[in-house]
């Protein structure tokens, strides 16, 4: 199990770009499998998720080119079935949750697809039932054996229709759009989510031959089409390694330019912050954040603590709240953190706790965190990353934080961040990997 040593109490300077975003990434990778023409993807980041996904569909036979940093080829034209009946493939597939966006495509073009049950993340319950449901709605019947633990899918063909999601699960419209390009006739999906990652989706499969209408909003329209060609896409900025940077910068009174942010596509990431009291400059596509000395929390209109909470796009991602969370312990001020989605996200405040922050835990969602400015600063400790979004508020607090901190598990965030320790130590970060 690797680690990271992080020497606290530097301040970072200079300018650093975001990776592409994982979580378009694993959609749009799984979309190549719609198509036996080739299709070339840019800004891809290396990152553990993505790369054991790319790995998946190299052992699957999808012929795979990689010409340059970030940008592969893909050629989904001789697909080996038989694969999805390995033991290799079950124990590839059931390690990376993404893979549950293989069924629609596989389903839609071929009929036939098995998942075992993903995994991923340990931050609660993560249902699968909108992607089921929904591709059952479609016309594909789903046989359970509990004793692998995994699903068989199969439909001879896929049926336009109309579908309202119980929630709006990014991956389930996600795996529901995808199955529905080759579906027979229209299907409309309401309570669709609509980041803008799955726009990003939507976009790429219109211009693969796809008939996607409704893009953005979380009604969508899909006319069936018999086939969809080759294109060429490129994946945006990671906006929560973009609020990843902010938090960081703030915390540790950092001056840092975060470029090539994708800007327009952040929603409500940058006020957001600016409640925390964090001062936020939009210079075109890059984000400046200046030397905080303090930042200071806002409150409501009429006085109350402020809370931050999740939501469905444009709400505000709860990928963030972990970084909000451990921000807010170094600020001068109160605030709830309400994390909906997931009920065991928050489990990782014992660590905070443990280096000196003020942080009540409410409830499995819940947390009030008693910012205490600079008075009390977070002291180094030993700690272990439960998850990717954890992980990386580990990190921040360990950046700030007086003496030298160890956090073990560091897979967790390799999974999602790109050669992290590297690219900070380049801002004047003191972190080793061992």
């Amino acid at each position: 199990m690797s680690s990271f040593i992080i020497e606290g109490g530097h301040k970072l300077s200079g300018e650093i770009t975001p990776q592409g975003a994982k979580n378009e990434a694993l959609e749009v990778i799984c979309a190549v499998l719609l198509t036996a023409e080739k299709v070339m993807i840019n800004n891809i980041p290396d990152i553990l998720d993505v790369n054991n996904l790319i790995q998946l569909l190299r052992d699957m036979q999808v012929k795979v080119e990689h010409p340059s940093s970030g940008t592969y080829t893909f050629q989904a034209d001789a697909i080996d079935l038989d694969y999805l009946n390995t033991d290799d493939f079950l124990r590839r597939s059931a390690s990376l949750r993404g893979s549950v966006m293989i069924v629609g495509p596989l389903v839609a073009r071929f009929g036939k697809a098995i998942l075992p049950k993903p995994g991923g993340d340990k931050i609660g319950r993560r249902r699968l039932d909108t992607h089921f449901v929904g591709i059952q709605k479609l016309g594909a019947s789903f046989n359970y054996k509990a004793d692998q633990q995994l699903y068989e899918i199969e439909a001879k063909k896929l049926k336009g229709t109309y579908m309202l999601l119980d929630e709006a699960s990014v991956t389930g419209t996600a795996n529901l759009l995808m199955a529905a390009t080759l579906a027979e006739g229209t299907t409309t999906i309401y309570n669709a989510a609509c980041e803008p990652y799955l726009q990003q989706l939507s976009a790429m499969l219109n211009r693969m031959g796809a008939r996607i209408s409704g893009v953005g909003s979380n009604l969508l329209v899909i006319e069936g089409v018999t086939s969809l060609g080759g294109t060429e896409h490129t994946i945006l900025p990671d906006m929560i390694e973009v609020g990843s940077f902010i938090g960081m910068a703030a915390m540790t009174g950092s001056d840092i330019t975060i470029k090539n942010t994708g800007f327009e596509q952040l929603g409500i990431i940058p006020d957001s912050f600016r409640r925390l009291g964090i001062t936020v400059e939009q210079r075109g596509d890059d984000i400046h954040i200046p030397t905080h000395e303090s930042y200071e929390i806002d409150t409501f209109i009429d006085g109350s603590i402020m809370t931050i909470a999740d939501a469905p796009w444009p709400g505000l991602t709860p990928d963030l709240l972990s970084v909000f969370l451990v921000v807010a312990t170094q600020a001068i001020g109160s605030v709830l953190i309400h994390q909906k989605m997931f009920e065991s996200r928050l489990f990782f405040v014992d660590k905070l706790i443990d280096m000196g922050a003020q942080i009540i835990l409410c409830d499995p969602h819940r947390a009030t965190v008693i910012g205490l400015g600079q008075r009390f600063r977070l002291r180094g400790t030993t700690m272990v990353s439960p998850d990717i979004r954890a992980g990386i508020a580990l990190l921040i607090a360990a950046l700030s934080a007086e003496g030298t901190s160890c956090i073990n598990n560091i897979d967790q965030i390799d999974r999602g961040y790109q050669d992290i320790d590297g690219r900070l130590n380049k801002l004047g970060a003191n972190i080793k990997r061992k």
